[in-house]
């Protein structure tokens, strides 16, 4: 890592995944995947990492270390089953053995899924929990362009099931990546919009991470981290995109606070984001600044379980409101034409998230029925 951003060897000492970071990193994609064995690779991105250019990056990278290389640019937001399933076939096809994620936490999710299901069989929903992988998995490289998810630090895919609607979270350590490699330059080119969800999303990260059930020793310097680099970090890069720290901040921040979710989860407002997501196709990253702000006070009135990161949670919880604003997103449900009728719906829905579960504070339907009311304004 370079010494700007510091060495972070000790605090990620625990992953299974070796994280290479560095401005133009994404030159020694070809390389890196040669050290783990690859011969052929299956390249999963979405049509805007390639109209980016950083697809054809990646492939002459491939080529120059003397690697085959097959393109699945199916990769869609919230991917589903559908998305893993057409990716597979093109894996399958082309006798891959080797796969790398490159672009948003779409792209790096449905490469996991296309992992699972090209190696296991079977279905995604066969792998919704944790270790029900039986057999090995591909050894595989994530690389984010956006400072966001930080699926690259973990070893869960988020996949949707169309017929659901439901977010499947399927976790395996086999499904980890063997290198994350964080380039700042790939994140130059993403839209401001999604700069601005993306980097909530991965505020909320290092904030719920701090105040989660199984929050420890080992995922809280994670969180701590990644909030200094986000917070100190977020307006900067989207007033200025070209501002090259602002933005590698961003993207370490990011992969820290993925990393903490690896060992500690996240929360209610998670749980009652994905609903929106789901039934009314709201980004999920502006679902969340909207809830975040709301989830951080009910859970304050207990206990401030967020002393780690700002001392007091309503200076917190203005904080946010502040990132949020200036990121130029949504402040109410009501602001993105969520219906009072819809409430308790989605607060059923949101009770049976599997992140609901480590809120700091325990949640019913009816206790989330009355974050969605707050939020509604």
């Amino acid at each position: 890592m370079s010494p700007a951003q510091g060495d972070y060897s000790t605090l990620l000492q625990g992953s299974r995944t070796r994280v290479e970071f560095g401005p133009h990193a994404i030159q020694r994609l070809g390389e890196w995947s040669r050290q783990e064995r690859a011969s052929r690779v299956l390249l999963v991105t979405d049509r805007g990492i390639v109209v980016a250019g950083h697809a054809q990056r990646a492939i002459e990278s491939f080529r120059a270390a003397g690697l085959g290389v097959t393109v699945f640019d199916g990769v869609e937001e919230n991917p589903n089953t559908n998305h893993v399933e057409a990716g597979v076939r093109a894996a399958q096809d082309a006798s891959i053995d080797f796969i790398v994620g490159l672009g948003g936490g779409s792209s790096l999710d449905c490469a996991k899924g296309i992992n699972f299901i090209l190696t296991n069989g079977g279905r995604m929903q066969d792998y919704w929990g944790v270790g029900k992988a039986s057999k090995p998995m591909l050894p595989s490289i994530g690389v984010p362009t956006t400072a966001g998810t930080g699926s690259e630090a973990q070893s869960f895919a988020l996949i949707t099931d169309p017929d659901t609607h439901q977010k499947m979270a399927c976790g395996d350590a086999k499904a980890a990546f063997r290198v994350a490699i964080l380039d700042p330059d790939l994140t130059q080119t993403c839209p401001r919009a999604v700069a601005a969800a993306t980097g909530i999303d991965a505020i909320s990260h290092a904030i719920e991470t701090a105040a989660t059930t199984r929050r420890s020793d080992a995922s809280l310097p994670l969180s701590k981290e990644a909030w200094r680099l986000l917070d100190r970090s977020f307006e900067r890069s989207l007033r200025n995109p070209t501002d090259d720290n602002a933005r590698a901040d961003m993207l370490l921040g990011a992969h820290l606070a993925g990393a903490a979710i690896e060992l500690s989860m996240l929360g209610a407002a998670h749980a009652c984001a994905n609903p929106l997501t789901a039934r009314f196709g709201i980004t999920h990253g502006i679902a969340i600044g909207v809830m975040l702000p709301h989830v951080i006070r009910f859970n304050a009135h207990k206990e401030n379980f967020y002393a780690a990161l700002h001392g007091d949670a309503a200076a917190l919880t203005r904080r946010v409101e502040e990132l949020r604003n200036a990121a130029g997103l949504p402040a109410s449900l009501f602001a993105l034409g969520v219906p009072e009728g819809a409430l308790a719906a989605l607060a059923q829905e949101a009770a049976a998230q599997w992140t609901a579960g480590f809120n700091p504070c325990p949640v019913q339907s009816n206790d989330l029925l009355t974050i969605y009311q707050s939020a509604m304004t």
